[in-house]
């Protein structure tokens, strides 16, 4: 979905219905807004963080477990 919305004089904006329906937006959520040099990015803030984070980046623990045991025989 790509649509266009306009700045107010308050530099407020409203976010489409199509918009708010898809992420299941009401009124009071919280949203992040993150600032990269050429645009704005804004993300529904994650009611709980660790939930959210749970599982990422698994692959760089990979092999950890025979890594730690190795070095524990090595002691």
């Amino acid at each position: 979905m790509a649509t266009t919305v306009t700045l107010s004089s308050k530099y407020q904006i409203v976010i489409p219905q199509e918009a708010r329906k898809a992420l299941s937006l009401s009124a009071g959520d919280e949203l992040l807004v993150l600032s990269k040099p050429d645009r704005v990015v804004i993300i529904p803030k994650p009611k709980k963080f660790a939930k959210r984070m749970m599982g990422l980046h698994q692959e760089v623990w990979q092999g950890a477990e025979a890594y730690l045991q190795d070095e524990r025989k090595d002691w």
